[in-house]
């Protein structure tokens, strides 16, 4: 082969070669142009609570604001039982694209992983933490006729006669619950746990004189204090209610520190395209910065939350770690 023989096959090497990665090159830009741009579907967020209640509610004034402003195409799907856990346990073993998502909460994303043997997912590796929504705090709510007139007295009747006080639970494993387990741990004192299958039926007992006090949430018994049928002592925030301005934190009253609320926070299941859930955290957090949705958390109780994926992270790592130490030096069973 002589020498020109020898350039003319590598010219045609090169050429082939060249002509190959423009194809390659061709063909992944096609590729990229063909996927459709997220969402270009209904992207639906479970909720693993009963229509109507504060989780419901929450989710629902966030989706409103957020497809105002993104014109996404989002639905509500109602998935109740398990304390929370059927519905998350849904969006755990949901495919992981962006279009299954779910309103998790205190008591199934740090409650029950402390509290309970058995979960069918596991909050830490089968969902990811899109964006921190609001919290709830719980009022320490007794009878209007009660013959405790503040947190104090509620303290020092149980101390004269441990066991003998009657707490009102909206069920086991609640935040209620806990906030009750951990003022009894902080004061130093035990009262008997009545608990009921829902806040309706708790209160309704509380008014008729079968229990003594509760922790519920400021949506079931605002309307309650307001009618005089009920008066609120303390509630469970850092910061008092600009709807109850006169309800002292349990914090003001004596026991610093303390804090219990009911948090919501939006998940996805793990796998979800790191893209995507920049993508749905920015629209929430623009949604909560709206002086129009954060009136109408204020007006329920809630407070709006927001910040990066990140924090809502490292907010759910501090909280499991707290609610298991309480459950743990509290000796909390669900029995």
């Amino acid at each position: 082969m002589n020498h020109r023989t020898k350039q003319e096959k590598g010219k045609r090497n090169f050429l082939i070669k060249a002509i190959f990665a423009i194809a390659t090159a061709v063909v992944c830009v096609m590729s990229a142009m063909a996927q459709p741009a997220w969402p270009d579907r209904t992207i639906k967020v479970i909720v693993p609570y009963t229509p109507g209640g504060g989780t419901d509610a929450v989710t629902r004034h966030l989706l409103d604001k957020v497809t105002a402003e993104t014109k996404w195409s989002m639905i509500v799907d109602n998935k109740p039982g398990g304390n929370g856990n059927v519905g998350l346990d849904i969006v755990a073993k949901s495919k992981p694209d962006g279009y299954t998502l779910g309103m998790g909460q205190t008591a199934n994303l740090a409650i029950n992983p402390a509290l309970m043997s058995k979960m069918p997912f596991d909050p830490a590796k089968d969902l990811i933490p899109v964006a921190l929504v609001a919290e709830l705090p719980t009022l320490l709510v007794v009878r209007q006729d009660s013959p405790f007139k503040n947190l104090g007295d509620v303290i020092k009747a149980a101390k004269a006669k441990p066991g003998s006080l009657r707490q009102a639970l909206a069920g086991s494993g609640t935040v209620g619950h806990l906030a009750g387990e951990m003022l009894a741990v902080k004061a130093g004192f035990t009262a008997l746990n009545v608990p009921y299958k829902g806040a309706a039926p708790a209160l309704t007992d509380l008014l008729g004189e079968q229990t003594d006090y509760m922790f519920a949430t400021p949506q079931a018994v605002l309307g309650m204090i307001k009618g005089g049928k009920m008066r609120a002592l303390a509630v469970t925030s850092t910061r008092r209610l600009s709807i109850l301005p006169n309800v002292p934190t349990v914090s003001e009253s004596g026991y610093k520190n303390f804090e219990a609320v009911d948090w919501k926070m939006l998940v996805a299941p793990a796998g979800t395209p790191i893209a995507v859930i920049r993508q749905i955290n920015q629209a929430v957090e623009k949604a909560l910065a709206t002086p129009s949705l954060q009136a109408q958390l204020d007006a329920e109780g809630s407070a709006a939350l927001g910040g990066s994926t990140q924090k809502a992270a490292e907010y759910l790592r501090s909280e499991q770690v707290e609610w298991a130490t309480l459950i743990k030096e509290a000796n909390i069973k669900l029995d």
